[in-house]
């Protein structure tokens, strides 16, 4: 009876092991997948606003496309037509994609 109960603590035991292992992994996982390549992208992006000049195209969080005309502290003036010229905060800035007055050129 003794020796009966001895092995089932001892597989048990090994059990438990097995299953903190396995959460341990999964964690392990989440983070590869998960968190890493999402504080790749915010360190990019902040590089990216630090790094803004005048004359850089951009395009606002509201999808608003602008050449910056002008750097402050924490705001950007950003010129979206001819004489145009909007105040916005720089954690509302995104890089540009391909020129947006070329693309409605080509459609003319």
């Amino acid at each position: 009876m003794t020796l009966n109960s001895i092995l089932l603590q001892d597989a048990a035991g090994g059990a438990g092991l097995m299953n903190i292992l396995m959460i341990v992994a999964l964690i392990v996982i989440f983070y590869f997948f998960m968190i890493r390549p999402q504080q790749k992208k915010q360190n990019e992006i902040k590089k990216f606003r630090e790094g803004i000049k005048t004359g850089d195209k951009v395009v606002t969080a509201g999808g608003i496309y602008g050449k910056v005309r002008g750097v402050g502290e924490t705001t950007f003036v950003l010129e979206i037509a001819d004489g145009v010229k909007i105040t916005i905060d720089k954690g509302s800035v995104y890089p540009s994609a391909p020129d947006v007055n070329a693309q409605q050129n080509a459609g003319k």
